[in-house]
């Protein structure tokens, strides 16, 4: 006796296969959501969630606007291991904290910016972008700012 699939029993398993696959955000250059033609520049942000998760790590702030109304920002960082390396870490950067942060925002209008530096209450500047070449302006170190590599 032979035991095998037939081809439509074959067919139907690839076809479920590739119904059930989870779909993956591909990775993406910085002009593909960033706009350079926006910079953003929040003094006294006050970070309200910390993810270091990849491919990119995620700083939630609030920003407070002249209006006196409060702005929910997310600004998009390195992956968790750049950070690191940069001195980016849980017990730096912690939840009520001021921060400065510089960046650009999206293409989109959204609340969403892609960080390029960040400066502590004492005054440290830490660079917040991705490494290698991702289109994002200023890829190298800009006179003046002091970065932790």
């Amino acid at each position: 006796m032979r035991v095998g699939l037939n081809f439509p029993a074959a067919a139907f398993a690839g076809i479920a296969v590739l119904c059930c696959a989870v779909p993956l955000r591909a990775h993406h250059a910085f002009a593909a959501e960033f706009d350079e033609n926006k910079p953003v520049h929040f003094v006294d942000a006050i970070v309200t969630k910390v993810e270091l998760i990849n491919p990119h790590s995620w700083i939630h702030v609030d920003v407070k606007q002249p209006d006196g109304t409060v702005e929910n920002w997310a600004i998009e960082a390195g992956s968790p291991n750049i950070l690191l390396r940069r001195g980016v870490t849980r017990d730096v950067l912690k939840v009520g904290q001021k921060i400065v942060v510089d960046g650009y925002q999206s293409k989109d209008g959204t609340h969403r910016a892609n960080g390029r530096d960040l400066t502590l209450p004492n005054g440290q500047k830490l660079f917040l972008g991705s490494s290698g070449n991702t289109g994002a302006p200023y890829e190298v170190q800009r006179p003046g700012v002091d970065t932790v590599k």
